[in-house]
């Protein structure tokens, strides 16, 4: 086992990264070698079992702790491990399968002392808290101590604070960094290897980047350079952090600018960001990971300066003295830093809490609190009183503090390894969310020899805890957790684009989403919301997809955003985006609208629906999920619940509504009756909105039909027309249907055969092009798709890719062009004939080949 470790850490170093952490088979090995040590190699098998193995509820942690507490026990002897330092390493696991052996300990006449001093760093206690209150209750003193350390908050006080003065080397990335130049996308595989994956970070050549090997790997050598006087780099640009909710993104850039974990390999915390805009997932995952982000004027900062951070002060100055900006940070960030994060925060202040209330102490004034938002007597906004009845009061108010009940949790694949090893580190073993649900869309065309294994095993490691997996091939992670939601409930998921139409989301870093599942609660300040307001009626040839780009065109119009980067403009950002006044809209159809909240970067949406759309939904969802049993999906405890949970709103239907009287950060009124062609977001930039008759004429070498913004309407609507046109398209049409039920249903009618016979490529059903980690198109081609975000070499290295309708993307593959606004009103007029039949919803509840397994679905009721 030594001799292949080594060569591993030999292997890894020629790639200029550490060497991965022990899995359980080399930690049992290990522990092996550590009870007949062979001569000479006492100190490498004690780094080994000290600094190399995961904490946790890992596997290895498991084997370790057994470990451990045998040599405590005297059951197990070594020459170069006593018990005293077993005792000692054991408080060093953070949490799960150590905890029951210290608290046994605490009853040692040894090793009492120093299994205190571990207990007394250790906040992952959970039910076990109280163990250790029964002991100190009956005499015990180390339990005594232990007790009164919690409630003094030694965890936290035993930390150094933040330092009145930071200095720092600005690595400037100028213009906008979002998490695809973070975290790629092609290289989604590596991410739980966090130093492997964080070679791929800004590995595309860019202004003031200059990777090791232009699109492989990233500016290894640059950082090393800038490192080389020791002075810790801060990550600075213009906008930080847009796009995807990927924790991979934070974990790369604190993998070069981040600090180690004492005792947990290959994982890194703390770090600072400045960014003139940072996008609010990215913002709360920096937060998490125990960074300082801040978000200030970096028009003054340039690669290689070095700069003194006041954080207290609130002032950044250049080398000179000069203040070159200015910013306001809260008090509770500063002891989020402090305490390696904002979750161990949480977790460490509700531990202190419990300890303090037991031993009869008054409430701590040791942590800083958030401000309470301005009293107010108006109304709430839908958002807000969601979130209000999740927290179990009336509404809160923007600005406020809240920890509500996550309802529905949902993790999709690239991020779910990560949220397994964020799982294991917070000691979980079952879910406190009432349901949450792990898909398999984003790997399961074109899957790595990693992400097979992914899918064998990822599976029950989620239903294990009492959760529901779907399986690969089964489809987009959202049309299937949009199926399973309540109304007006909360939830969040490691996608950006958990974006629940109904009911509120605020999707989060795999971390945060972690914390949600296991606990059942998110830490949440309530953002502002701006209010979207349609009136009138659609006009002839206009998509709802025109209506999710008239959000940003408008927004230009307003001032409220702007496309350039450097001194960005988006009042979209970090705010609930909430949206009325459309009338008979299908809970299918809000998706379009809240999915495409995420590309404003706002931190979730509401969305104004009508009862009889909800009820018709969660009928048909209530028949899909009785099947969903019958075709053995797991957990059926989680499923039932959630099927008792539909019918008991359908027993008693109502929709809460925002008040009429509701404060608001702006309010952008939209008249249906002026968008009279279709609105297309243009390369390489989701927030680029233009009209058709702007861009038309324009070249089109491919187009994409699919991502969790399509529905089977849209399927329809491209296929009546390309079925018409009767030839073998011009373009590369590819064609990827959101669930496996969609592309059944398209099968039976005969669609596939008509994209067939066009020459397109049909995908299967999940992600395809859209996330740009599977299929690519070609290079420098120019697209349309109907896909969520456009970011530069997202769908292809150098392509030019237009948002658009799946209707417009329809002419588009049959014309080869954007064409003029008569030309698509054309074809549109020939949609529009057929609209009832085109645009008819998947409703199981009408589909006997769903209901004839569900009715015969027998549901157990819980005990």
């Amino acid at each position: 086992m030594l001799q292949e470790y080594r060569n591993h850490i030999a292997e890894r170093a020629a790639e200029g990264i550490v060497p991965k952490a022990l899995d359980a088979e080399q930690t049992a090995a290990l522990v092996e070698l550590i009870k007949k040590p062979p001569a000479g190699e006492a100190a490498f098998l004690i780094d080994l079992l000290t600094n190399h193995i995961p904490a946790g509820v890992d596997e290895a942690a498991y084997v370790k702790a057994g470990f451990l507490a045998a040599v405590t026990r005297g059951e197990v002897t070594s020459a170069i491990l006593s018990p005293e330092q077993a005792t000692q390493l054991l408080g060093t696991m953070l949490g799960g399968y150590n905890i029951q052996p210290m608290i046994e300990l605490l009853d040692h006449d040894k090793l009492s002392v120093t299994a205190a001093k571990g207990l007394s760093n250790t906040i992952l206690m959970f039910d076990a808290f109280h163990d250790v209150q029964e002991k100190a209750e009956a005499g015990n003193v180390a339990a005594k101590q232990v007790m009164q350390s919690w409630a003094d908050a030694q965890w936290f006080t035993s930390k150094e604070k933040v330092a009145e003065k930071i200095t720092v080397k600005v690595f400037k990335v100028t213009g906008e960094t979002n998490t695809d130049d973070l975290s790629p996308a092609p290289d989604a595989w590596s991410r739980p290897d966090i130093p492997l994956h964080a070679k791929a970070m800004l590995k595309i050549e860019r202004e003031g980047i200059t990777p090791d090997e232009d699109g492989v790997v990233g500016p290894i050598a640059q950082l090393a350079e800038m490192q080389k006087d020791g002075i810790p780099l801060a990550y600075v640009g213009d906008v930080v952090g847009t796009g995807s909710s990927r924790k991979s993104a934070a974990n790369s850039v604190l993998w070069f600018m981040g600090d180690d974990i004492a005792y947990i390999p290959n994982k890194r915390s703390g770090g600072i960001c400045l960014g003139g805009k940072i996008a609010p997932i990215f913002y709360n995952t920096m937060e998490d990971s125990g960074a300082l982000p801040i978000e200030l004027d970096v028009q003054k900062m340039h690669m290689g300066d070095v700069i003194d951070i006041y954080p207290y002060e609130g002032v950044v100055k250049n080398a000179a003295g000069e203040v070159i900006s200015t910013f306001t940070l809260s008090a509770v960030l500063l002891d989020e830093v402090r305490a390696g994060g904002r979750i161990p925060l949480i977790i460490g202040r509700g531990l202190t809490g419990r300890a303090r209330e037991a031993l009869g102490l008054e409430i701590t004034d040791l942590f800083a609190t958030p401000l309470d938002p301005a009293v107010s007597t108006k109304g709430y906004t839908l958002a807000q009183k969601m979130v209000g009845k999740a927290c179990g009061v009336t509404g809160v108010r923007a600005g406020q503090y809240c920890e509500p009940k996550m309802t529905t949790v949902g993790s999709q694949d690239t991020t779910g390894p990560m949220t397994r090893d964020e799982l294991k580190d917070l000691a979980c073993l079952g879910f406190s969310a009432d349901l949450t649900m792990q898909s398999f869309c984003h790997t399961s065309a074109y899957p790595k020899p990693v992400d097979v294994v992914t899918h064998h095993t990822l599976p029950d490691f989620m239903m294990n805890r009492g959760g529901v997996s779907l399986r690969p091939g089964d489809g987009v992670i959202h049309s299937w957790l949009n199926r399973m939601l309540l109304p007006d409930t909360v939830g969040t998921g490691g996608d950006s684009h958990t974006r629940f139409p109904l009911g509120i989301s605020f999707p989060a870093g795999s971390g945060l989403v972690a914390f949600a599942a296991a606990t059942g609660v998110m830490p949440l300040d309530m953002p502002e919301s701006v209010l979207v307001r349609f009136k009138g009626e659609m006009q002839p040839g206009i998509t709802l997809r025109d209506l999710v780009h008239a959000i940003p065109y408008y927004g230009i119009k307003k001032g409220l955003l702007t496309v350039a980067k450097a001194g960005k403009v988006n009042e979209f950002s970090g705010r609930v985006l909430e949206i009325e006044g459309l009338k008979g809209l299908s809970v299918e159809q809000a998706f379009e609208l809240s999915d495409a909240s995420a590309e404003r970067s706002a931190g979730g949406c509401s969305i104004k629906l009508e009862e009889a759309a909800v009820s018709e939904y969660l009928n048909s969802n209530i028949v899909m999920l009785k099947w969903m049993i019958s075709e053995g999906y797991g957990d059926v405890r989680t499923i039932t619940r959630r099927i008792k949970g539909m019918e008991a709103w359908l027993a008693n239907p109502s929709l809460m509504a925002a008040d009429s009287d509701a404060e608001y950060a702006h309010i952008i009124d939209i008249d249906l009756a002026d968008i009279k062609e279709p609105i297309v977001c243009c390369p390489n930039d989701p927030d680029d909105a233009k009209l058709l008759s702007e861009v038309a004429g324009v070249a089109i070498d491919e187009v994409f039909i699919g991502s969790c913004m399509t529905n089977i309407g849209h399927f329809r609507a491209a296929g009546k027309l390309i079925e018409k046109f009767g030839k073998t398209l011009p373009t590369r049409l590819w064609v990827a249907p959101p669930t496996k039920m969609d592309r059944d249903q398209l099968t039976a009618e005969g669609y596939y055969s008509i994209y067939g016979k066009a020459g397109a490529r049909i995908e299967t059903p999940g992600c395809s092009l859209c996330m740009g980690n599977q299929a690519r198109v070609e290079e420098k081609s120019t697209v349309l798709s109907t896909s969520t975000r456009n970011f530069p070499n997202r769908l292809g290295n150098g392509a030019n890719v237009y948002l658009t309708s799946a209707e417009l993307a329809g002419v588009g593959a049959i014309l080869g062009k954007l064409p003029s606004v008569e030309e698509y009103m054309q074809y549109a007029s020939q949609i529009d004939a057929t609209a009832a039949d085109t645009y008819r919803y998947l409703n199981f509840h009408q589909m006997e080949s769903y209901t004839s397994k569900a009715d015969k679905v027998i549901l157990q009721v819980e005990a």
